[in-house]
């Protein structure tokens, strides 16, 4: 009598198992965005550095010097930049009203992440003469929606690959992806860049599906810009990051203040541009009229105030003069005054950007104010690094985003802490109020 072998090796016994294994530990298919990503990211990284030299480096710093030089000029500069960007809007895109982050907010939760790339080269030189010409925003807005684009194309390319697996559903996934990119490269922050892409489409929660691609492709963007610009912060603070107890009790109630002023500002804001989406007039009359608003607001700080700081343009030297420079009580409410009422007649009116700088550059005016008026303290960094997380967690409702934004923009580390506080105190006063109207609860989204 023979017994019989069992057939095959520990090999051919091992592979199903291996197989099985395998298949359980990739079931996702992350390896996908290891190509994916890094495309996203060099392609915005590269798009991102081409507005940001034409802006920062050649545009912007010779619209200054002439507003700065001869400051009648600014009335006919900005209305005529108003007026070149409506018509660009008004004639060059299908919705003159949909563009920038808010763009990218409706097309993620509404159509599947499918941005109208044939007007986006129209809204990017539209975003130049906003900000170019003076208006109060900064290069956040088409950065984000350049990169959002970006994300799309390359979705459209890479999806006819199969052995990529890409599905409609991961066109969203690449829409945020580039928007933190974007984000990312034009403030050589790419932490802030994935914060503030997953926490964009919610007011209450985060987009965790992008986490991903968008680490990935924000570190290769922020990489890509880097090249060209550098990679020291933006802005830096002078001050020593130190603070007491007593220091996060005033950074408690300045996180409150700040919330209840954005919630005023918000409300305000949205108010207006529903009444100016829903005038009859031409669009770029509307800009025209907005720009003429922005330049009062300059004129006017002007008057009181002569000198380099002024309230118009993407104002990265004003944020430097800001947090390194001391400037009295009133003139530092008057500028966030001015600023405020910029950026609405700037974006209320239709203007293509964004203002999260603008309200960055608010908060921190602010903060410094109640430092130096209330607190009665040396230490203003502090009180300005509370008064920028806290107005803009007030705002966007994105807390995270704002808080890591002071910290890699400003080197501000040590006051986290502090910022963390002011920004969760700001976020909780000011309700639901939100810029954005396009963004969600996530939470109402559930339950329904």
């Amino acid at each position: 009598m023979t017994i019989e072998k069992p057939r095959g090796g520990w090999l051919s016994r091992s592979l199903p198992l291996v197989h099985e294994d395998l298949s359980s530990t990739y079931e996702r298919n992350l390896h996908r965005w290891l190509i994916v990503a890094p495309v996203v990211g060099i392609t915005a990284g590269l798009g991102i550095t081409a507005v940001a030299t034409v802006l920062l480096r050649y545009v912007w710093p010779s619209v200054l010097a002439l507003y700065l030089e001869h400051h009648w000029i600014i009335i006919p500069g900005l209305t005529l930049g108003g007026i070149v960007t409506g018509l660009l809007m008004q004639f060059g895109t299908p919705d003159p009203n949909l563009h920038s982050t808010e763009e990218v907010i409706e097309m993620y939760h509404e159509n599947d992440g499918k941005i109208d790339l044939r007007s986006t080269p129209v809204k990017l030189i539209a975003a130049i003469t906003t900000v170019g010409s003076g208006g109060s925003a900064a290069l956040e807005g088409p950065a984000i929606y350049g990169g959002a684009a970006i994300g799309t194309w390359v979705w459209s390319r890479l999806s006819k690959i199969s052995a990529l697996g890409l599905t409609p559903r991961h066109r969203r996934i690449l829409l945020l992806c580039g928007a933190a990119a974007g984000m990312s490269a034009v403030f050589r922050a790419p932490l802030t860049g994935i914060v503030f892409a997953l926490e964009m489409p919610y007011k209450d929660d985060m987009a965790h599906e992008a986490l991903v691609p968008s680490l990935i492709a924000s570190v290769v963007s922020y990489m890509t810009l880097g090249v060209f610009f550098g990679s020291e912060p933006l802005f830096a603070f002078t001050a020593s990051p130190s603070y007491t107890p007593k220091d996060l009790v005033w950074c408690a109630v300045l996180g409150m203040l700040i919330g209840l002023i954005a919630m005023t500002f918000v409300i305000s804001f949205r108010r207006l541009r529903r009444a100016v989406v829903q005038s009859p007039v031409p669009h770029w009359i509307k800009m025209g009229i907005g720009g003429l608003g922005t330049a009062l607001c300059g004129l006017i700080f002007l008057h009181f105030y002569p000198g380099i700081l002024v309230p118009l343009g993407p104002n990265y030297e004003a944020v430097r003069m800001i947090i390194g420079q001391n400037h009295s009580t009133p003139e530092l409410l008057l500028f966030t005054l001015m600023k405020l009422a910029a950026t609405a007649c700037t974006l209320g009116v239709g203007g293509v950007s964004a203002m999260f700088v603008p309200l960055f550059l608010s908060g921190g005016s602010l903060g410094a104010a109640f430092g130096q008026s209330v607190v009665h303290t040396q230490t203003l960094g502090l009180y300005e690094a509370v008064g920028m997380t806290s107005f803009i967690s007030a705002a966007y409702k994105a807390p995270l985003a704002a808080v890591v934004f002071m910290a890699e923009t400003t080197g501000g580390h040590g006051f986290l802490i502090p910022a963390l506080v002011g920004a969760a105190i700001a976020y909780v006063i000011s309700g639901d109020a939100s810029v954005s109207p396009a963004q969600h609860v996530h939470s109402r989204e559930s339950a329904a």
